[in-house]
C-alpha cells in the first residue's frame, strides 16, 4: 500500500471509528442511529443483543484503525515483530467483529435481503481472515498479502456502509429506508472486494512486468 492510499484509508478508518466511539460510548447508545431504528421497528432489544452489538463495535474498530499497519509495506519491512504483534490484534478483531456481526445479521433492519447482505459479509470476512492466517503459516507470504488486502477491503465496509448511508439518504431521503438500507447491506462490501480484486490483479501484473524487465537486462 502506497504512503497517500495508506493515509486515506488510515484517516476515514479513524474518523469512523472516532465517531462510533463517541455515539455509543460518551453518548446514549440508545439515540444511535442505528439503535433508535431498531428500537422504533421493534422495541423488544434483549440485553444479549446489546452485548453483541458492544463486541462487534469494539472489536471491528480495533480492526478498522490497526488494518492499514498491516498492510504498510514501509512499516511491515521496518518492523517484522511489530507487524506479526499487530497482526494477531487484527486477527482477535476479525474473529469477535466477525461472530457477534454474523449474530446481528440475523436481526438487520430491512428485511431478508439486508440479513443475506451483512451474513455473507460476516461469513467472507472471517473466511478471508482464516485464509490469510493458513498462508502465513505455510510461509506463502504472497498469497497471505493477497488475502489481506480482500480482507480489509470487508473490514472497510463498515467507512462505506456510512458513506452510502449519507448518499442514499441525501437522494432517497427515509421514506423508502428499508428498500434503501437491504441494497446497502450488499453495497457496502461487494464493490470494495471487487476493488481488492482489481488491486491485487494490478500488482500481480506489475510484478511480473518487473520480472520480465529483470531477465531481459
Amino acid at each position: 500500500m502506497h504512503k497517500k492510499t495508506w493515509l486515506i484509508f488510515s484517516c476515514l478508518a479513524i474518523l469512523i471509528s472516532g465517531y462510533a466511539v463517541v455515539q455509543y460510548f460518551f453518548m446514549d447508545a440508545h439515540q444511535a442511529g442505528f439503535v433508535k431504528l431498531k428500537l422504533l421497528l421493534n422495541s423488544t432489544l434483549s440485553s444479549f443483543w446489546y452485548i453483541m452489538l458492544y463486541l462487534h463495535i469494539v472489536f471491528s474498530i480495533v480492526a478498522l484503525v490497526i488494518g492499514p499497519f498491516t498492510l504498510f509495506s514501509r512499516f511491515r519491512e521496518k518492523n517484522i515483530k511489530r507487524h506479526r504483534m499487530i497482526g494477531k490484534i487484527y486477527m482477535i478483531g476479525i474473529l469477535l467483529g466477525g461472530v457477534s456481526g454474523l449474530y446481528l445479521a440475523f436481526y438487520a433492519t430491512g428485511g431478508l435481503m439486508s440479513q443475506l447482505g451483512f451474513g455473507f459479509l460476516s461469513i467472507f470476512w472471517l473466511i478471508t481472515a482464516f485464509q490469510a492466517l493458513i498462508k502465513i503459516k505455510y510461509k506463502k507470504v504472497l498469497d497471505h498479502q493477497k488475502w489481506m488486502i480482500r480482507n480489509y477491503s470487508l473490514t472497510f465496509a463498515a467507512v462505506t456502509l456510512r458513506i452510502w448511508l449519507v448518499l442514499f439518504t441525501v437522494l432517497f431521503g427515509f421514506e423508502h429506508f428499508n428498500i434503501s438500507y437491504s441494497i446497502i447491506a450488499w453495497l457496502c462490501w461487494v464493490p470494495n472486494l471487487i476493488v481488492a480484486e482489481w488491486f491485487i490483479q494490478r500488482k500481480l501484473n506489475m510484478m511480473k512486468h518487473q520480472e520480465n524487465a529483470n531477465l531481459q537486462f
